[in-house]
């Protein structure tokens, strides 16, 4: 079992980005403590922490729209992971596949 110790060194909170395996797709990005990071490990299915409810929340537990852990890495300075899953159905709340779906433009000059 991983040492989740030294990915909350930093800060109690610390990014997950979510990105489906089969396509390298990101999805979201949410929030882990020290509990969700525990509970992911040991379900094999992603758990956050709610910054605006205050509580943890297991992806996909009230939607189906579950995601299925495939891979986790940490990243060079041990405070944010990227997470490669299988995800059922839409990743985001309002029903898109990925949270990332807003353009933005912007002048290159």
């Amino acid at each position: 079992m991983t040492d989740i110790e030294k990915y909350f060194k930093k800060a109690p909170l610390i990014p997950a980005i979510i990105q489906e395996a089969a396509t390298g797709e990101v999805l979201m990005l949410a929030y882990m403590n020290r509990e969700s990071m525990q509970k992911t490990l040991e379900t094999g299915y992603t758990w956050f922490w709610s910054r605006s409810r205050q509580e943890l929340w297991n992806k996909g537990a009230t939607s189906g729209h579950v995601q299925k852990i495939v891979d986790i890495k940490g990243d060079c300075d041990d405070d944010t992971l990227l997470i490669q899953v299988e995800q059922t159905g839409a990743a985001c709340h309002t029903g898109n596949h990925t949270c990332f779906f807003n353009d933005i433009l912007f002048n290159r000059e």
